[in-house]
């Protein structure tokens, strides 16, 4: 992820919206319990946060599969590991 994208991620203050999703009783019974215990203020805080880590996690792996059939194409295309690995040392160092 970049720097910038990054930090508007870290932004306590975003823009919020409100959304309404069905869930088990005894799931959000669970969630008010464990909250606390992590920490959170409350259950709302808490599936945010388990949202997020599951999101950040999928784009992590998807943007992921990406370079590798970036690197797997350019492999096919006749560009050597030495460029490849030059050009991955770049842009990880942004």
């Amino acid at each position: 992820m970049k720097i910038e994208a990054l930090k508007k991620r870290l932004d306590r203050n975003r823009p919020m919206t409100t959304i309404t999703i069905r869930m088990p009783e005894d799931v959000i019974e669970d969630l008010k319990r464990v909250a606390p215990l992590l920490g959170f203020s409350g259950y709302q805080p808490l599936v945010r946060a388990y949202i997020g880590q599951g999101l950040r996690a999928d784009l992590e792996r998807l943007e992921g599969d990406t370079v590798s059939a970036l690197i797997d194409s350019l492999k096919r295309h006749g560009v050597s590991d030495k460029v490849i690995q030059e050009a991955l040392g770049e842009i990880t160092q942004c």
